[in-house]
């Protein structure tokens, strides 16, 4: 049993495709969000929680901050925004180039609004010159000397994040343990299925067509046997996207459901019968109605 006596709330923030469910994942020590190299992937707050001495750290994994378009993305920009209230500390998450752009200037606003620490991780530092990170902190530095640390680290390969540990507990506060021992997510094992297979869509489809695609879990039931049905609807915006993700007689949809089913039996350690359709549910992405029915909801 573990003997957590302090708390930290960390909201981990910034651009698309920066490595922030990445990181989430690194430090939580398991596959707690999905993963592209494609922008947009997280769209709803994720909590990884992470256990470590006597202190609970909870990771709040939000959207990337981008410009909105649709419904969708009204959506996931308040997300981010709503995120940044309440929390003991924000790490911003960058790429190591020696520019601010304006995803970060609004972030680095909010903090500032919001008058939280925030740590400017500069992710990714594998991909680099050890020399390069010099003009990256100046950069940073110069855009706004308030940063508690700036620390280079790299979700991929575990480098700096021992150091990001030891920085995070200084904001950990006194109180009780919020998930219990072994719970590493805030989400129910029926999203996490709609949330894997969603992340084959954007694995397996080229362009804009999997940031039209949504997935509903419409059937999670355990035989006695421990099998675990999955029945799934993947919704897309046009007729012509559907024959897409559907494929030449199947092929696509098949491929996109195998992958599927191998992360899910991985993630509930049993085996899984997945059954998958596709319908089409044109301009969801433009209908607030639409967003909030296929489980985006505000808090």
């Amino acid at each position: 049993m573990s003997n957590i006596q302090n708390v930290a709330m960390v909201t981990v923030c910034g651009r698309p495709n920066v490595g922030k469910s990445s990181l989430t994942n690194a430090l939580v020590g398991e596959k707690v969000a999905i993963v592209t190299n494609k922008a947009q992937t997280t769209r709803n707050r994720i909590y990884g929680v992470v256990n470590r001495g006597d202190t609970q750290y909870i990771l709040l994994d939000t959207p990337g901050l981008h410009k909105p378009r649709t419904a969708l993305g009204d959506y996931m920009v308040k997300v981010v925004t709503s995120s940044l209230s309440d929390v003991d500390c924000a790490l911003l998450i960058v790429e190591p180039i020696p520019h601010v752009g304006a995803p970060e200037k609004a972030l680095i606003q909010r903090v500032q609004e919001e008058k939280i620490p925030c740590i400017l991780c500069i992710n990714k530092i594998d991909t680099v010159e050890p020399a390069q990170l010099l003009p990256v902190m100046a950069a940073y530095h110069e855009a706004w000397d308030g940063f508690e640390a700036i620390l280079p680290i790299s979700a991929h390969s575990g480098a700096g994040l021992e150091e990001l540990m030891e920085e995070l507990h200084k904001y950990a506060q006194e109180g009780p343990q919020l998930f219990p021992d072994g719970q590493t997510s805030d989400q129910p094992e029926r999203q996490v299925m709609g949330e894997i297979l969603r992340e084959k869509l954007l694995l397996c489809l080229d362009k804009e067509i999997p940031h039209g695609t949504a997935v509903e879990i419409t059937r999670f039931s355990e035989r006695d046997s421990g099998v675990v049905d999955v029945e799934a609807t993947i919704y897309c915006e046009k007729a012509s996207h559907k024959g897409i993700i559907i494929g030449k007689q199947g092929g696509m949809l098949k491929k996109i459901s195998s992958l599927a089913r191998q992360d899910m039996e991985k993630f509930m350690g049993t085996k899984i019968y997945l059954e998958t359709w596709v319908k089409v549910k044109e301009n969801w992405r433009e209908n607030a109605n639409y967003v909030r029915s296929l489980g985006y909801r505000d808090e």
